[in-house]
Parts: structure tokens; sequence; C-alpha cells
């Protein structure tokens, strides 16, 4: 098993070496090579996704990924920002499918600003789609408008679109997972989100997801508007089970999901393609405000990790051991800032990343 590690900027650098701490101390075969992305890559190769890394990333059977970006960065060319290497791995892999899952643990129900009821035992798993809608459609640009309310001034356009392959395939994912999670007690649920009463292409979206739905009489399917949807993950998030939706609405939604567990230090995620090759990374970015201060939260990326054994390295007792160690340094009452609340203790990255070690080698 080979895996790709690139912990690319920010605090990207620092919650990647607690995975791989973790990951070793679980005594598996498995190789790891390092490799620069983002902006650390645009310094040393003047790309954000040199050859060499996205060679890397094709020949391992998994990628472990930090977080790119930084303001610095933010007066480049848009070809040369480290946003673009993120999004180039995900099409020159062909990573589709996107899966961020909200767990709210119970020891971290208070850390929500919601109500603990309205949170405690939530289990929402979101499954976007990665590689098409208004990120990837074509054509985009600037030009000087020959029509609308301002013909003659300069303007800017990108163009929604989506296929009916694509929009089959993430569908299947999304009805798959919900029979797997029904099977462990979940209530088998999909749930698609589009904004099908204004937009055509969601309109399409709604219709082939209800034919692919067609297929899998045991799960119950609704329709949800991506407006109502933001709305009801805040007024009653546990009525969610498998959430699927676009590429910009999983964006927005995954983000605010991410706030019912209390912080986005706490949420992984997964992007695979058609053979279960992944990139794995936390939900959050590379907040460059703390980088080196040694106050992130790891735990997001160790649980990615856990995916990635889970997924892709087919190891999935190991994946498990990783998330009970989880649950059992939370249970002990240790938080990073992120999570901090009064009468809990207060750690480090390295200090946090040390003590899921220590309780996976009990």
């Amino acid at each position: 098993m080979k895996i790709a590690i690139l912990p690319g900027d920010g605090i990207g650098t620092e919650i990647v070496a607690e995975a791989i701490k973790v990951l070793k101390a679980l005594d598996l075969s498995f190789t790891m090579e390092t490799a620069p992305v983002g902006g650390a890559a645009y310094e040393s190769h003047g790309h954000p996704l040199p050859d060499s890394t996205l060679q890397l990333a094709k020949d391992a059977d998994a990628i472990l990924f930090g977080a790119v970006g930084d303001w610095k960065y933010d007066s480049l060319e848009r070809a040369l920002r480290p946003e673009q290497a993120i999004l180039g791995l995900r099409k020159h892999l062909g990573l589709f499918a996107n899966f961020r899952p909200a767990i709210c643990y119970g020891q971290l129900v208070n850390a929500s600003s919601l109500k603990p009821e309205l949170i405690s035992g939530l289990d929402i798993l979101i499954i976007r789609e990665l590689t098409g809608d208004i990120y990837f459609g074509q054509p985009r640009g600037r030009r000087t408008a020959t029509d609308g309310h301002f013909p003659g001034a300069e303007e800017a356009f990108d163009t929604m679109r989506y296929s009916k392959p694509e929009i089959e395939r993430i569908a299947h994912v999304a009805f798959q997972a919900a029979r797997t999670r029904k099977a462990a007690g979940s209530e088998g649920r999909v749930t698609s989100v589009d904004k099908a009463n204004v937009l055509e292409t969601f309109q399409f979206w709604k219709d082939v997801v209800t034919e692919v739905g067609q297929s899998y009489p045991d799960i119950a399917l609704d329709h949800m508007y991506v407006d109502n949807a933001a709305m009801q993950l805040v007024k009653q998030p546990k009525r969610f089970d498998v959430v699927v939706t676009g590429n910009m609405f999983g964006d927005i939604l995954s983000d605010e999901a991410s706030m019912l567990t209390g912080s986005i230090g706490m949420l992984p995620s997964a992007s695979l393609n058609s053979r279960n090759q992944g990139l794995y990374e936390p939900s959050h970015g590379s907040a460059p405000d703390i980088a080196g201060q040694g106050v992130a939260n790891p735990l997001a990326t160790i649980l990615s990790a856990a995916m990635m054994l889970r997924f892709s390295l087919k190891q999935p007792e190991a994946a498990a051991r990783i998330e009970k160690a989880v649950d059992a340094v939370l249970t002990q009452g240790l938080r990073t800032p992120d999570i901090y609340s009064p009468g809990t203790s207060k750690v480090g990255t390295r200090e946090m990343g040390d003590a899921v070690v220590k309780a996976l080698v009990k």
C-alpha cells in the first residue's frame, strides 16, 4: 500500500504530521512518500501542482492531504494560486464523490452553537459531486456584455452544467451509502438537494436522481431546495441521513453542517474515484493566522486517515481503532482551543496527536 503525503500550506504540515504519527503506530505495511503542493509547491517549483506531485498522487493507492492556501498568494493569477492544486487533483484523478460525515460526538454537544437536544446523536453523511457543476463548467471568463441590463459593460460568467452520467454515478453512490448505513441502524433515506424551481440544471438533476432512486426501493428519497436545506440543517438537523447534491451547494452545506458538530476541526472528508482511489483531507482550510502556533486541531486529519484506511486501503479494523482512540481522548477531556470549554483540558496539536497514539496502543 502506497500513500502519497501532501501536507500543503499553513497548518497543513502540523496536522498531517500528527496523522502520520497515528498511522505509524498501527504497525501496518505501507510506504509513505511526501511531496509539495499548493503554495509550498509554487515556492519550490513555480506551480501549485507540479508534474512530480501529480504523478506521485496518480501512482499512490491513496492521498493524505493537509490544506492549501495563504493570503500572500491572492495576487497571483488564478492558475497559479494554491487552491488550483486541489482542483487539479480532483480533475486528473477523477475524484467525483466527496464524503463528508457530520457526526456530533457526545462529549462535544456543548461545543455546538445549537441546543444540545438538536444535535445530540447527530450523524449525517453529505455526499457532494466534486468534478462538475459551475466549478468546472465551460465556457467561463470575462467579456463585454452584449445584452442584459448593462450592454457594453464588462461582465464575468461561469457555466453551471451536469451530464446525465455524472448525476447517475453520484446518485448511485448516495443510495448505496444509505443502504450501508441502514444496515448499521440508520433510517435509510437520501435527501437530494437542488434548486429545481429556478435552475434548469437542477431540474435535470432532480429528474435523474428520481430515476436512479427507482432502483433502490428499500431507500426513501426526498427532494429539498438548497435554501430550505440550509435552514433545516440548523432547525432540525437530525431529520437528515444521507444528503446528495452538486458541487457548489455541497461546498456550502457541508461547511454549514460542520459547525453543528462544534468545530470544523472535527470533520474529515474523503474524495473517491471509480476505483476507490481517494484523497483524504480535513474539511477545514490552511488557517494561516494560526500556522506555527501548535494550536490547530489535528483530529479531522486523523479521522480522515481512518477513512483512508476504510475506503481505499481496505483496513476497516485499523480505521475503527483510530476512531475509538479519538473517542477515548475526547472522553478524557482533552481539547484543542477550537473545542475547548471550561472544565476540560486545553492541549496543543502535538499533545492531541500523542494522546490519540497512546489511546491507540492500549
